[in-house]
């Protein structure tokens, strides 16, 4: 992939170096991975759960909190985030201009680069968490170190597999923008049932895998920077965090009433959908029959 095509973001802010080291009792990923699903059935944010739960476990001791993390600040030009300010640069030129044809202003989100933990209006996070975007401050963030998890443990390699990944997380800004995200938060409140291979959820994030090959068709057609192979390692980090697949890796057997995210072929099939057509109207997964 030639990302040094595209322009640079001045919308990073670089915070690597300045989290703090969380030891102790911390959040294990089998232990998010059910304080989300909590969060879930009951109605509130998973990430404000993690943030209280850390913050009363710090209290108390349970987890410790120490100085800097371990790893030293990075220089501020270093390849990977001069690739992360590139591809946030495209995804905000790409939805520019198409808030702009259809008469709205798109107001580009900041990207909080992290080591360990950090502390967003959603609440504390550590690392295992994942990338995520915060609605509540319009900030999507990410801790490098998981590009390299996602090729040693779902093998989803290549320099697009991570583009994708950041262009999925501004996807769902861009349901912030267009009241989406509220819509879903609102169906929760009153109790709704949101999870399931049919549920809200799972449609929001097929739109923001969607949005993101929107994203992904007006970068090539502006740079025709796809190298062979670069498409494909999309679709793979695609398939490789489908709900199916995860939970088969996890336990063993997969429970369609627990999905959220959405299965292997559903994921890479509306990131195909939209690098197909580039057209942001192709993407409602959420009026759709078939997911």
């Amino acid at each position: 992939m030639r990302w040094k095509k595209a322009r640079r973001s001045d919308n990073v802010v670089d915070q690597r170096g300045k989290g703090r080291r969380i030891g102790g009792k911390g959040l294990s990923l089998g232990a998010v991975a059910i304080i989300v699903v909590m969060g879930l059935l009951s109605g509130q944010d998973p990430l404000q759960i993690i943030g209280t739960i850390a913050g009363q476990a710090i209290q108390q001791g349970g987890i410790q909190v120490g100085g800097p993390s371990n790893e030293p600040a990075p220089p501020s030009n270093d390849t990977q985030s001069e690739f992360v300010r590139a591809i946030l640069g495209d995804t905000e030129d790409t939805w520019r201009a198409l808030f702009q044809q259809s008469g709205q202003r798109y107001k580009d989100p900041k990207l909080v680069l992290f080591n360990d933990s950090v502390r967003s209006a959603c609440g504390l996070a550590d690392s295992a968490v994942g990338p995520f975007y915060c609605p509540g401050d319009q900030q999507v963030y990410l801790d490098l170190s998981f590009f390299k998890e996602m090729e040693q443990r779902f093998a989803a390699t290549g320099e697009f597999a991570q583009a994708y990944v950041i262009a999925h997380e501004v996807g769902h800004h861009v349901q912030t923008l267009l009241g989406v995200s509220a819509r879903v938060q609102a169906a929760r409140q009153r109790g709704e049932r949101v999870t399931g291979n049919n549920g809200l959820l799972v449609r929001q994030e097929l739109q923001a895998d969607c949005f993101a090959g929107v994203w992904a068709h007006h970068a090539q057609q502006r740079h025709a920077w796809l190298e062979p192979g670069d498409l494909k390692d999309a679709l793979n980090a695609a398939q490789a965090i489908g709900d199916d697949r995860l939970q088969k890796q996890a336990q063993g057997y997969v429970v369609p009433d627990s999905f959220t995210h959405g299965t292997s072929a559903q994921r890479e099939r509306w990131f195909s959908q939209g690098y197909t057509y580039g057209d942001a109207s192709q993407c409602d997964t959420f009026a759709a029959q078939r997911l």
